[in-house]
């Protein structure tokens, strides 16, 4: 039997949002409904660009009265100013938890941790497994759970397909269907407006995202995030993050589903760094390849 994993992700940070407006303003700014969120403990979104592109993803979490964001450290000083900016005459307060308070994952099956602020099912996909905050030298000696760390974490992310800001994409560089983010609960068309609403709403409509993260696989190991892909030489898409697993280096990437289809037609092969690259959908994914005569 398979051993409960439990990794804490150094690279999240955590910022609180609270205050008598705070649910009207994320739901105001954030692609997702805050009232799933409410409804479940936990969402998925991101805040775009005017143009639609994303300029932050991010997990979100009801806490008592207020909201914490599970979103990259790197980025979490520039969320926070870029929410402070938004903030106006809202009755919000926007502050960024220090790091004794972690954010842990744990898959593999279900553990309770005594202490932890809340633990809920990862709202992008099940098989991801729980989301765990609370502070990180008491979650560390959890029992029932095998401790690993954040490339382990990383590993099991990219086996399931799942793409994240500033790991696989940097931000203001793609929309939200290119992320995958219509696919993992990470866009409400229903809710109403939201900063980019338009385009990305267009997009859905026109179904015109032809763009997608989708999984690839390598017998050799793969290049850094960004590399180019190619077929017969000409550009197809880019590299995400890579993993060494069971045996393989899996990946995900970027990709422009008609070209690959054409390269599929004609047999050729696509590269990345030198390395052969097999390409497939993820399991979870709504989406599927472009019928041929379509390719353009």
């Amino acid at each position: 039997m398979t051993a409960i994993a439990l990794a804490h992700l150094p690279d999240r940070a955590l910022i609180r949002v609270s205050g008598p407006d705070a649910a009207h303003f994320l739901q105001n700014l954030m692609t997702a409904d805050i009232g799933d969120t409410d409804r479940n403990g936990a969402g998925f979104g991101a805040l775009l660009t005017p143009q639609g592109k994303i300029l932050f993803d991010f997990l979100v979490y009801k806490s008592g009265d207020a909201y914490l964001l599970d979103a990259p450290e790197a980025a979490a000083a520039e969320l926070s100013k870029r929410l402070s900016f938004y903030r106006l005459r809202a009755k919000v307060e926007v502050e960024q938890l220090p790091a004794e308070t972690g954010v842990f994952a744990a898959w593999n099956g279900a553990i309770e941790v005594p202490g932890a602020l809340l633990t809920v099912i990862d709202p992008r996909l099940e098989a991801l497994g729980q989301r765990i905050v609370g502070p990180v030298t008491q979650l560390s000696d959890a029992a029932g759970a095998s401790l690993t760390d954040m490339a382990a974490y990383d590993a099991h992310r990219i086996g399931l397909g799942i793409p994240e800001g500033l790991k696989d994409y940097d931000y203001s560089d793609i929309f939200p269907h290119d992320a995958d983010l219509d696919q993992l609960g990470g866009v409400s068309f229903k809710k109403g407006c939201f900063v980019g609403q338009e385009v990305v709403a267009r997009m859905q409509h026109r179904g015109t995202a032809r763009k997608r993260f989708v999984q690839v696989e390598s017998t050799t190991a793969l290049p850094e995030k960004g590399t180019g892909i190619t077929a017969q030489g000409k550009p197809v898409g880019t590299l995400g993050s890579s993993a060494a697993l069971n045996g393989r280096t899996a990946g995900l990437a970027l990709l422009r589903l008609d070209k690959v289809v054409q390269a599929k037609e004609k047999g050729s092969l696509l590269e990345c760094g030198g390395a052969e690259l097999q390409v497939s959908l993820p399991e979870w994914a709504g989406f599927s390849w472009p019928e041929a005569s379509a390719a353009d």
